[in-house]
């Protein structure tokens, strides 16, 4: 009985806050206009029906047109009523609207909202530092919307980001991860502080959403067998390498094609530097041979100097002492290069 008459106060109280602008609003025009009505000279325009809601509202909104208004003393009293009447009103109103504001923003600042976006990126986790930069190569490359979902000992937002909405509470609860919208989410990272708890989250995020991409950031890459069993999809990456987390994140897939060239597959990467005796070579010439000749892709060219370009461009020319970096189905030697280009 307490709980539910506190209950019953509590809302009271807020009807009660709304409604006493209402009142004043009310009563201030159901008593002024028919003293206004007494005030005025007969046949007065200023007491039409048609006229006076027009009158009382910029008169109580202190607009103040000057259309319309009171010609006799008494009715300059009444207009100061309404007047009075309507500054008291308003000032309740904005009073508040300013507290439900603050309220809205202390909720958001505490991670207790409920986000209600959808095709988002939510982010399971948070390690300072770490969780900013991803968020800041998030927001640099694409117009992406972001929720950090953190666990409660993120006591206040720690992103204070319009761009990124924040929810904080157990990273395993599904209450938790609904408010985050993990359900709607078109992308789901799991940044958890170890892998057994990244393997308990992406239990709960599988069950919430299994067609979101999800990624998991693992400490022990072993662990993705595990992950594997919950979601043959889930996408493992190395924890410490937060710059393939971004791109598995924004390029779904590209932490598989990492993997497949750093393993012992049908293709992998290797150098090889030209010899002297082949002259300046232009690199369209290196793709169009070496892929027709031996299926190789060239990633990228180191010139004499040491410096190095990532996916040279086909009108650039790689001189003799470079080396070439390429995925081939097998290594190719120096000769055979000479071969392919002088062939």
């Amino acid at each position: 009985m307490p709980l539910f008459l506190s209950r019953l106060l509590t809302r009271l109280a807020f009807l009660s806050n709304w409604s006493t602008p209402a009142a004043v609003i009310v009563f201030v025009f159901a008593t002024s206009w028919p003293l206004m009505a007494l005030a005025e000279p007969a046949g007065s325009a200023l007491v039409q029906p048609a006229n006076y809601w027009w009158y009382f509202v910029v008169t109580a909104a202190t607009v103040g047109y000057g259309d319309l208004y009171p010609e006799s003393g008494w009715g300059h009293l009444v207009g100061a009523y309404v007047i009075v009447g309507g500054i008291a009103a308003l000032t309740t109103v904005f009073t508040k609207l300013a507290a439900v504001l603050a309220q809205a923003r202390g909720r958001r600042m505490q991670g207790s909202n409920t986000v209600h976006a959808s095709e988002h990126i939510v982010l399971v986790g948070y390690e300072p530092g770490r969780t900013e930069r991803i968020v800041s190569q998030l927001l640099a490359e694409e117009e992406h919307r972001i929720v950090l979902c953190a666990p409660d000992e993120v006591g206040t937002h720690p992103l204070p980001n319009p761009e990124v909405e924040f929810v904080r509470g157990e990273l395993t609860d599904e209450a938790v991860l609904r408010r985050a919208g993990v359900h709607r989410a078109a992308v789901v990272l799991i940044d958890a502080r170890d892998d057994n708890e990244a393997l308990a989250i992406a239990v709960a995020v599988d069950h919430l959403e299994p067609r979101a991409h999800v990624v998991a950031a693992l400490r022990d890459l072993d662990r993705a067998a595990l992950m594997h069993y919950v979601d043959r999809t889930i996408h493992c990456v190395p924890w410490h390498l937060p710059r393939m987390i971004i791109e598995e994140l924004t390029s779904p897939g590209i932490a598989e094609v990492y993997a497949e060239l750093m393993s012992d597959g049908e293709a992998s990467t290797y150098s090889v530097r030209l010899p002297e005796a082949v002259g300046p070579v232009p690199i369209e010439d290196c793709q169009l041979a070496l892929g027709r000749k031996h299926g190789a892709t060239v990633l990228a060219v180191r010139d004499a100097d040491g410096r190095l370009v990532v996916n040279p461009s086909w009108q650039s020319k790689a001189g003799p002492g470079s080396v070439l970096y390429y995925v081939s189905p097998r290594k190719l030697s120096a000769r055979q290069i000479s071969e392919a280009l002088h062939g």
